[in-house]
């Protein structure tokens, strides 16, 4: 008889590989948030994706007098984090964040779930994003969407694997391109982008985080990598010796935010500086003592939250003109 399956990669208790390829999920996740009742905001769930019964959640201000009806929001898409294993737009935290983001900015937000790893592995959660955009493209007749929305003011925001993906996002469809159209995506903002790569970074061989550990980075890239990949795969490492080569890509404007406690900050920082080597339109704001999430897991009670808000006000009104 053969040995029964055991463990070889536990996430935190909360997902389980067996050696059989088998997987474990659990819910019983113990979130330190609660949703929070924003009243000046409301929300609305559709389908996107059908083959794979994916969701998103679109997020607007309420509108309060009748001269904001006379003025469309930009459109912000935010992409979760969550190492390309974990998160779902119903996350509290993640709710949170796009209330805020909507409230803040005055700004209709779409929170778009992706399948998982590593029961799906990249590129598919990059894949369901490209079809996020592609239903957005779709949707001029649906009156909550028409009647509110600039669409030619849309805005990529990712949070750590969620910024991974924005990166792909914006070297796919390029700046002027017309693939999704009339959508026109004016910008990219990066959260401490999930990238790795084989060689280790400073920050990386620094100090743990409170939540975050080098041993669980490696983690989620065994169990979200394709099979068989490293860590300098082009979905992994934007510049590794397999990836596109960006000099000719022609890049929307991008904004990458960092905490200066975070194990990533070094790989963003390196991200920043190799693009603006190659012209890009790139800036870099680094928010001092923060860790990984910061933005994410505390929306609304701390100051730096403001900060961040009225960063991302200038980044947007900076690249609507």
């Amino acid at each position: 008889m053969g040995s029964l399956p055991h463990v070889v990669e536990d996430c935190m208790g909360f997902l389980q590989l067996y050696s059989d390829g088998s997987i474990v999920r659990s819910n019983n996740i113990d979130f330190k948030v609660s949703p929070i009742q924003d009243n000046t905001v409301t929300f609305k769930d559709y389908l996107f994706h059908k083959t794979f019964n994916l969701s998103l959640r679109f997020y607007k201000p309420k509108i309060l007098t009748p001269s904001n009806n006379r003025q469309k929001l930009p459109l912000v898409m935010f992409l979760h984090g969550g190492g390309f294993c974990f998160g779902t737009r119903t996350w509290p935290h993640i709710h949170n964040c796009c209330m805020r983001l909507a409230s803040g900015l005055r700004a209709a937000v779409i929170s778009p779930d992706y399948r998982l790893a590593p029961e799906n592995r990249l590129p598919a959660a990059v894949d369901d994003a490209v079809e996020a955009l592609r239903w957005l493209q779709s949707q001029g007749q649906d009156p909550w969407l028409s009647t509110h929305v600039d669409f030619d003011r849309v805005f990529v925001v990712g949070d750590s694997s969620g910024g991974n993906i924005a990166h792909h996002l914006a070297v796919r469809f390029r700046s002027g391109s017309m693939q999704i159209e009339p959508v026109r995506v004016r910008g990219y903002v990066l959260f401490a982008p999930f990238f790795g790569g084989e060689v280790r970074t400073k920050s990386e061989e620094g100090p743990p985080e409170h939540m975050l550990t080098l041993d669980l980075l490696d983690r989620f890239w065994r169990l979200s990598m394709p099979v068989g990949g490293s860590r300098d795969h082009p979905l992994v490492n934007p510049f590794g010796p397999g990836s596109p080569n960006l000099e000719e890509v022609k890049l929307d404007p991008i904004l990458v935010i960092v905490g200066g406690n975070e194990l990533l900050k070094d790989r963003a920082a390196d991200y920043v500086t190799r693009l603006k080597q190659l012209g890009k339109d790139i800036k870099y704001v680094e928010f001092e003592g923060c860790e990984h999430g910061f933005f994410t897991h505390d929306s609304y009670s701390s100051e730096v939250a403001e900060e961040v808000i009225q960063t991302l006000k200038h980044f947007m009104l900076e690249t609507s003109s």
